[in-house]
């Protein structure tokens, strides 16, 4: 094995978050996209988890979590100092929210007939509550979230962001009333780093 294989799914959130990494730190990889309902043995070998995103390393070794890989491609090269644009705390702080109180309750929205315990709208707007507020209210003060600059931070939560804002489109465009972050998620999704990377195969 000459290059990193990553083992990906074009729309899961952390294997976005992966590929916006290694694009973004020019390393050259294999790309693997996954059937979830099909999942190659030679991944599950790799990774009993059975979850994307996956990278195999030409040294052996296996990254597992999406933030690993991450933090891997930036320490190969990070040439707008995504990983000093902001105090290391911040930053993992902010992906913490996102991915442990955030995330959740975006899977909720999204399928909430898989949790009718509470209403699609109710998981919204604890959605909304737990991050999206809060990232409005740091958007208004500077144009990322953490800095002037695009840090770590940003990419890692974009994804997210972009998932929750696509669940009800008509709501998120008309209702949503969050347009610093809504400005700031276009600027991203709009720009040629994310679009290289949603691109299909």
């Amino acid at each position: 094995m000459s290059l990193p294989v990553l083992y990906s799914f074009r729309r899961c959130p952390y294997a976005i978050r992966a590929r916006l990494a290694l694009r973004y730190a020019q390393v050259p990889y294999e790309l693997k996209e996954v059937a979830l309902r099909d999942k190659p043995a030679e991944m599950l070998a790799l990774s009993p988890k059975g979850t994307v995103p996956v990278l195999h390393l030409p040294d052996g070794r296996v990254l597992e979590q999406s933030l690993d890989i991450m933090l891997w491609a930036l320490a190969q090269r990070d040439p707008d100092g995504w990983l000093s644009a902001a105090p290391a705390e911040a930053m993992q702080a902010l992906i913490d929210a996102n991915d442990l109180r955030f995330k959740p309750l975006l899977d909720r929205y999204k399928y909430a007939e898989r949790h009718p315990e509470q209403s699609r709208e109710a998981w919204r707007a604890r959605a909304v509550d737990a991050l999206l507020m809060p990232l409005e209210s740091r958007l208004q003060t500077h144009p990322y979230l953490l800095a002037d600059r695009i840090s770590l931070a940003d990419m890692a939560l974009l994804p997210f962001v972009r998932q929750f804002a696509q669940v009800d489109r008509a709501w998120w465009d008309e209702a949503a009333k969050l347009p610093a972050l809504a400005r700031w998620l276009d600027q991203l999704t709009d720009s040629a780093l994310f679009q290289a990377v949603m691109a299909r195969a």
